[in-house]
Parts: structure tokens; C-alpha cells; sequence
């Protein structure tokens, strides 16, 4: 188990200017770099690392959480990586500028940046088929995590993470920044504490192909086989995936869409609205006893993820769970006296009264956190669960690999939560995993 705290003998050694690395050789680390920076010394700040940084496109998750570290006083960025060179160089250079010094180190294999035992922490950014490879890796090098929804790429990879984040008593943060928005947790607190009677459905609605195709110039249908841009390193890039020629419309932005490397809208939103559905229940630490549904899977040359969907979760806790595209985006509780609904953008009930209730001192109160990233470095400090730790993450997520199963079965299927494993369904138990592509395994 780690210190309770961050080791104050490393940062000292830091601040000194050496750091000695995780095969004996010294990091010489310039005075520069972890001098005071916006009155907080270097003794107090977590040293932090970025695993995919995405590109100079707008929007993209890997640069946005990179700036989001970068702009904290208690935070030392040292370090990007990035199997694209273009990417990688331009998020180096937006630290370095940050700073006003050449000090920040750029990588294109992870497992470089994690041999350095001066870093703390690391953000992940990966596609999915990455997620967990990296993050175990981390875990195992001692470093807390800082990833982005969905946990994981399939159900035994993000049980491996789980796994891998208590054994190394690992602070985890996923990046689902929902559950740090007060809306959310406020609903989440009416519905626990009986506002809008015993809740017999909830509805959750995830965006569809309508959603894709909002996106316009992110979603390239260019789907001929070509030579990788130059400074891509595409091997790498596929890494446990199974081979396939490059095109245009594979990577980046596009891996949602083909199932080699993620579930789709589905796996993607589960991370944020399955999320909070469960959280309004009190079953964020279980899951669902059965499921069914259908949906529709394009036969394309490349997407091929499910598009139009619906799907429907049985509770044990008694209540039903309903999963669609073509619902109004965000989470409905539906109860004998009254509904809820929240999204990223609204809260809304009827009746209008309950928004402006108070939730008693005798009531149950949620797990507050008002910043997601803080709530993370806060936890570093004080080795507490954070308000999105693994274990509540793969819950979430476990809701979409469980939707995408039945609709590619096509039937019913019994589920065990505490077991995670379908009663008598081989064929659908061995959809729980994925062959990795040598070299790499878990």
C-alpha cells in the first residue's frame, strides 16, 4: 500500500533538481521546472504526465484535459505523450510556453513516461482498446490515474483495471465531470430520499447516428486503405487491435464508430448518463439481472457500431432501466409521485417545486465534489476515494457492454452483477472479452 500522502522526501528531491529513475538512471530535472510556480512550491504540487493528447482540432478530450491540468497552481505538467509526432510536439510546445522554459518531455511510447519515478500522476486519453493496457501499467508503476469514460473496452478489461487500482492502492478519477456538476448530484439526492415516490423507470437517452452526423468534418467516410500520415506511428496505434490497413476514416476521432476498438455511442455515453442513473438508484455498485433489446448495425466497410438502438435492464432493486437513441438526451426518473430529468445542459420535475427544495441534514447527501479535476489532486493528497473511482466505473459502463451483448445476441439475457457473468450463455459470456494482438496482453 502506498503512503497516505504524497512522499515529501520526493518532492525535496525533485526540487533539488535529481530524480533518480526507475532503472537507477538520474532525471536531472531543472530548478526551472519545479521552482514556485503561482506561489505553490514544488514540494506541494503533483507532477503530472499526459498519456494521448489529441491534435489542434477543437474539442478534442486529450488537449482539453491537458489544459485543465496545465492551469493549476498545485499541478507540474512534465511530460505528453502521443503515438501521432504532430500531436505530440504541439502539446509539448503548449506546456513549454506555459511554463516559459524547453523543460516538458515528449513521448511516443507510454512506457517510457511511466519508467519515470518522478511523476505522480498521469491523465489517459486514449481510444478504448487502449484504456486498459495503459492504465494497469500505470497503476503497476505506482502512478494515479486521471481517465476518460468508458472505463474500458470490453467487461474483463475494465474488472482487470478495477483490479489493478486496489492492488496498488492507485487514487483513480474518472473523466465522466458529471458527477461533479451540482444539478446532477442535487437530482440524484432528490430521487434517493423519496421526493418523487418509489421510481419504478428510468430512462436514459443516449445520442445516435443523428448525433454522428452533427459532428460533420470529425466523421471522415474515407474509408480506402492508404499509407498512415507521415509521423503517425499506426502499428502502435492498433496496438492489441487486430490489423487492419489505414484509412482516413479510422483514426483518430473516428475509432467510436468501429467496433475493433470501442462500443460505440452506446459504451461512450453509459459513462456519463448510465452513470447518474445508477447513482439516482443506489446501484452504483451492481448492475442489472437481465437485459433485451435491438438496435440496428450498419454493414458498412468500416463503421459498424449500433446506431438506432433500445435496450431494457431489469433491477433486482425492482425498477426498469431504458436505453435509447431516441430519447431526449439526459436521465428521466419516473416514480409514483412524479418525474426527474437531468442532462449535461437541464434539470427539470414535475413538480417544478422540488428544484427548489433542500435536501434535510437527516437526509442522504451524495458525495460532493464541484471540481472534477480538483476533486482528483485533492484525493492524491489525502489517498481518498474520489467521486468517480474504478469500481463505480465500471458499473457504468457495464450497462452499455451489456446493452451492445443483447442486441448483438439478439435475445434475453440473465445477468449476475456480483459475479459479471451471463447464468448459462456461453456464447454471450465470451463476448465479456477480446483477444489481444501480440505482443500485448494484460
Amino acid at each position: 500500500m502506498r503512503n497516505k500522502k504524497i512522499n515529501r522526501r520526493r518532492f525535496l528531491r525533485r526540487a533539488s533538481g535529481t530524480v533518480v529513475g526507475a532503472f537507477g538512471f538520474p532525471y536531472i530535472v531543472r530548478s526551472s521546472a519545479l521552482g514556485k510556480a503561482g506561489g505553490v512550491a514544488a514540494s506541494n504540487r503533483v507532477v503530472m504526465s499526459c498519456i494521448g493528447v489529441g491534435g489542434k482540432r477543437p474539442g478534442g478530450q486529450g488537449t482539453v484535459d491537458l489544459r485543465g491540468f496545465l492551469g493549476r497552481d498545485t499541478v507540474q505538467v512534465v511530460g505528453v505523450c502521443d503515438v501521432d509526432s504532430v500531436h505530440v510536439n504541439w502539446a509539448r510546445d503548449i506546456v513549454n510556453e506555459k511554463y516559459g522554459n524547453k523543460d516538458c518531455s515528449a513521448y511516443e511510447d507510454f512506457r517510457e513516461l511511466l519508467a519515470r519515478s518522478d511523476i505522480d500522476a498521469v491523465s489517459i486519453v486514449l481510444p478504448d482498446h487502449w484504456h486498459a493496457i495503459v492504465a494497469v501499467a500505470a497503476a503497476r508503476a505506482g502512478k494515479d490515474i486521471f481517465s476518460q469514460k468508458p472505463l474500458a473496452y470490453t467487461m474483463a478489461e475494465g474488472r482487470a483495471i478495477c483490479d489493478a487500482v486496489k492492488r496498488y492502492g492507485t487514487v483513480w478519477q474518472t473523466g465522466n465531470s458529471l458527477r461533479s456538476q451540482r444539478n446532477a448530484r442535487f437530482l440524484c439526492e432528490l430521487v434517493r430520499n423519496g421526493r418523487i415516490g418509489k421510481v419504478h423507470t428510468v430512462k436514459v437517452g443516449l445520442h445516435d447516428v443523428n448525433h454522428i452526423a452533427d459532428n460533420g468534418d470529425r466523421i471522415s467516410r474515407d474509408t480506402r486503405p492508404t499509407a498512415p500520415p507521415k509521423g503517425l506511428d499506426y502499428d502502435m496505434w492498433l496496438g492489441p487491435a487486430p490489423w487492419a490497413a489505414y484509412s482516413p476514416g479510422r483514426c483518430h476521432w473516428n475509432f467510436r464508430w468501429v467496433s475493433d476498438y470501442s462500443g460505440g455511442q452506446i459504451t461512450d455515453w453509459a459513462g456519463h448518463y448510465c452513470d447518474i442513473a445508477q447513482w439516482g438508484m443506489g446501484t452504483e455498485r451492481t448492475g442489472p439481472v437481465e437485459v433485451h433489446g435491438k438496435g440496428v448495425f450498419p454493414a458498412g466497410p468500416l463503421y459498424d457500431t449500433v446506431e438506432k438502438y433500445e435496450f431494457v435492464c431489469k433491477y433486482a432493486q425492482g425498477f426498469t432501466m431504458i436505453v435509447a437513441g431516441h430519447l431526449e438526451n439526459g436521465i428521466r426518473f419516473e416514480g409514483a409521485g412524479g418525474w426527474a430529468f437531468v442532462s449535461h445542459q437541464k434539470i427539470d420535475a414535475h413538480r417544478k417545486s422540488l428544484l427548489n427544495s433542500a435536501i434535510g441534514p437527516n437526509e442522504i447527501h451524495l458525495y460532493e465534489s464541484n471540481d472534477h479535476k480538483g476533486n482528483f489532486l485533492d484525493c492524491i493528497r489525502s489517498r481518498s476515494e474520489t467521486v468517480s473511482p474504478a469500481e463505480i466505473a465500471q458499473r457504468s459502463v457495464s450497462v452499455g457492454h451489456l446493452g451492445v451483448i443483447a442486441m448483438t445476441l439478439g435475445r434475453k439475457l440473465k445477468w449476475d452483477p456480483g459475479m459479471e457473468r451471463f447464468a448459462n450463455d456461453s456464447e454471450a459470456n465470451g463476448l465479456l472479452s477480446r483477444p489481444m494482438r501480440s505482443p500485448w496482453h494484460l
